[in-house]
């Protein structure tokens, strides 16, 4: 047994691995806290994080239903194989996991990575491929248009390297990549010292952080299939929430701005003075904007 900081091993604490897919797979559903009078709500994480990235929030949101959050393969605490990672592959995964809670309705919250994972099972689910019911969703702050993104200098450089492991002497190291994701927050939040460090240990967890060069590959893999991802993103049915940090640096207000001009039939609820990770750098507002959305 690794060792743990006190909130991973309490967050593991939490979780059950299955085998999903033939990858060991860590994953969380938490039972409803209160009546469950509303439908199980999947969570799909983002880069290069976990479903850890919730920790904080996922209590509250399970007040009225079922939590379903997962780490996806070559994240967090789930298997971390030397390979090529997909859309696809992720996908596949959180259908399998799903299919293994027995959950035929669902609300959808993505974030980041998991925002185009999400694009990919909602395209399933219109074509007919995933048999569940969709019956809302929650995006929030991702590069859904890649083109508008501002990558960081981190995400270019891994993004420039080959898309290979890197070799056990990488200069990759736990204070820059903690570094590297405080600068995702806005100038006004700040991250709490534990909830960095445990980032980067589920991100170095199995070596994970060697991984990073093949892990990054969804943005090219975004660029070239937006119609796919984006296109289920604006014209699934579902009732669409857009949750979005005003002060991402990557994942600029904009884009959320050109998908409700797509769909302006969806709520758009600003998260002012937040940047990347709203769920981590104000839980509260988070809370307070998604709440009632899936409600």
């Amino acid at each position: 047994m690794q060792w743990r900081s006190p909130s991973v091993a309490a967050w593991e604490g939490r979780g059950t691995y299955r085998t999903l897919g033939a990858f060991r797979t860590f994953t969380v559903d938490v039972a409803s806290t209160g009546p469950e009078t509303l439908e199980p709500l999947l969570v799909v994480h983002g880069f290069p994080s976990s479903s850890f990235d919730y920790h904080r929030v996922v209590d509250a949101m399970a007040e009225h239903r079922r939590v379903l959050l997962f780490d996806m393969i070559g994240y967090g605490l789930s298997a971390k194989p030397d390979r090529a990672y997909t859309i696809d592959l992720q996908a596949d995964v959180a259908e399998a996991f799903v299919a293994d809670t027995g959950v035929s309705t669902l609300a959808l919250l993505t974030h980041d990575l998991g925002d185009t994972v999400g694009g990919e099972l909602l395209a399933r689910q219109a074509e007919g491929r995933w048999p569940v019911e969709i019956t809302r969703r929650v995006i929030t702050n991702g590069s859904i248009y890649i083109e508008m993104a501002h990558l960081s200098p981190g995400q270019l450089l891994l993004l420039s390297l080959p898309d290979e492991r890197l070799p056990d002497t990488a200069g990759i190291d736990g204070p820059s990549m903690q570094a590297s994701l405080a600068a995702t927050f806005s100038a006004h939040s700040r991250a709490e010292d534990s909830d960095l460090a445990g980032e980067w240990e589920l991100i170095s967890h199995d070596q994970g952080h060697l991984l990073l060069p093949r892990t990054i590959r969804y943005i090219e893999e975004r660029r070239r299939n937006q119609v796919r991802f984006t296109g289920a993103i604006e014209s699934h049915p579902s009732p669409l929430a857009i949750v979005w940090g005003t002060d991402d640096p990557i994942a600029v207000r904009d884009m959320a701005t050109r998908l409700h001009g797509v769909r302006p039939d969806a709520s758009l609820t600003w998260l002012e003075d937040i940047g990347h990770y709203p769920m981590l750098e104000a839980p509260s507002a988070f809370l307070d904007a998604v709440g009632p959305v899936l409600a």
